[in-house]
């Protein structure tokens, strides 16, 4: 199966009360671990690149690297997508060069500039098969070239979704509910919590319609444990709670986005090898344990937060 859309996969997502994983890849090993894990348990899977990824592996590799994992698992519908594209030449770039789906952020612009950027990607990317995700508010935390400050993040206004998905054309919608980038999400001591209302109000206004979330990942502590344990220095590290992921799943949420968990799991992979074996220096030794986290990480978002199991 070549590299496909996102369309019909996040029908079946919405219909099916599922979402469908989309993991930040940087390397091969990331690349093999998500999609040896999404093989097995027949889940369809997204692929997608910031552009920290690009910057790092370039986006030839990276298209290379999900085409050969879409030639070994042809049975496994992947989408290759661009995540937080800057601008219209960032997403045209994608468009032209083998993704199958952008984001355009212009979240953080005003109202009016966002649409019309969002617009103008989507009408070029519509022009050559490709689909487009759009973003209304802002999700703090940083990841790559994502930075935004707590203060200045705000979420979704539903008032404005309606309107937004109309004059664009966009093909889903990247919403701000309470999620946030990278690994410290949380203050310590606060209960996360994701204002599930609004994706409530926004799903009755945009019905059908898929609606994205950024910034999920759980931060798994047993991999912050081990981190900690053999030499890292994670503080406070606080995720998402998985129960309200999974709860936002069954509904009108169709993508979900994470990133932080799978670095997480590949430092702890990496990190404990080296202590328990100084000798070794051969890369496939210890970035193997790496990539078993990663594909064990996927494995269980797979089955126990997003639903998207035995779905192909």
């Amino acid at each position: 199966m070549p590299i496909v859309t996102s369309t019909e996969l996040f029908k079946k997502a919405y219909a099916g009360g599922y979402a469908i994983g989309a993991f930040n890849i940087n390397n091969m090993e990331i690349v093999q671990g998500i999609t040896d894990a999404a093989a097995e348990l027949k889940s369809p899977v997204i692929l997608q690149a910031s552009q920290g990824a690009r910057k790092y592996a370039n986006s030839v590799y990276l298209v290379k690297l999900v085409e050969a994992a879409s030639e070994l698992h042809p049975e496994v519908p992947m989408v290759l997508h661009l995540d937080h594209g800057a601008d219209f030449d960032v997403c045209k770039d994608c468009v032209d060069n083998g993704f199958t789906s952008v984001m355009i952020d212009y979240s953080g612009h005003p109202f009016e500039e966002n649409i019309a950027e969002s617009k103008k990607v989507a009408e070029y990317a519509h022009e050559h098969g490709v689909v487009v995700e759009a973003e209304l508010g802002t999700l703090a935390g940083v990841e790559d070239a994502v930075s935004v400050e707590a203060d200045k993040a705000f979420y979704t206004d539903p008032d404005q979704v309606e309107e937004f998905v109309k004059r664009t054309g966009v093909d889903s919608l990247a919403i701000a509910i309470g999620t946030s980038h990278g690994a410290y999400k949380f203050k310590p001591g606060t209960k996360p919590q994701l204002r599930l209302d609004i994706l409530a109000e926004v799903a009755r206004r945009l019905p059908g319609f898929p609606i994205v979330l950024h910034g999920s990942s759980s931060v798994p502590q047993e991999y912050v444990k081990i981190i900690n344990e053999n030499g890292g220095k994670l503080v406070d590290a606080i995720g998402v709670p998985e129960d309200q992921l999974r709860e936002a799943a069954k509904g009108a949420v169709c993508k979900i986005n994470i990133d932080s968990d799978l670095r997480l799991g590949m430092t702890a992979g990496i990190r404990k090898h080296f202590v328990e074996h100084p000798e070794h220096f051969d890369p496939r030794q210890y970035l193997g344990d790496g990539r078993a986290n990663v594909k064990a990480i996927v494995e269980h978002k797979i089955k126990d937060v997003l639903g998207s199991d035995n779905k192909i």
